[in-house]
């Protein structure tokens, strides 16, 4: 869905606009088609790896590390504080931290302190739209408190 709207997290069903707007980082729930108002909030969005699967266990280790690679030119290039990996798996792949847990992580990325957030694709059903956004809310907070 995301190659055929151009916008992330398009399919329906999928929690990241919802969880995004729980845990406090937008006023209101985006649609995907408004992605672009992230930046108002002092947000942005990419991916790790920009070929468009079904399931994430359909990328190789191989496009993981370079996506790894280029999101970390990326993030030094343009210096956010905070770079937050929406799915463990992808993190533990681009960035070869094979034991990495959801939460803060000890390395920087670009110069970036990093967060690995739960995937909030459906196929992801032990996390709740409310845990999910619990765990996004710790990230906010840790982010207005550590600029």
């Amino acid at each position: 869905m995301t190659a055929a709207t151009g916008h992330h997290f398009a399919r329906p069903g999928n929690r990241f606009w919802p969880v995004l707007h729980l845990s406090g980082f937008t006023p209101r729930q985006l649609a995907p088609s408004e992605q672009e108002e992230l930046l108002a909030y002092g947000l942005g969005i990419t991916n790790v790896v920009a070929r468009a699967t079904a399931r994430a266990d359909e990328l190789s280790a191989e496009e993981y590390r370079e996506g790894g690679r280029l999101l970390e030119e990326k993030v030094a290039r343009l210096r956010p504080a905070w770079l937050a990996v929406v799915g463990v798996t992808a993190y533990r792949a681009a960035f070869h931290d094979p034991k990495a847990k959801i939460g803060p992580q000890e390395r920087t990325v670009g110069g970036a302190r990093v967060w690995a957030l739960p995937n909030p694709s459906g196929l992801n059903a032990h996390w709740t739209a409310a845990t999910m956004a619990e765990e996004f809310a710790r990230l906010r907070a840790a982010a207005v408190q550590e600029p």
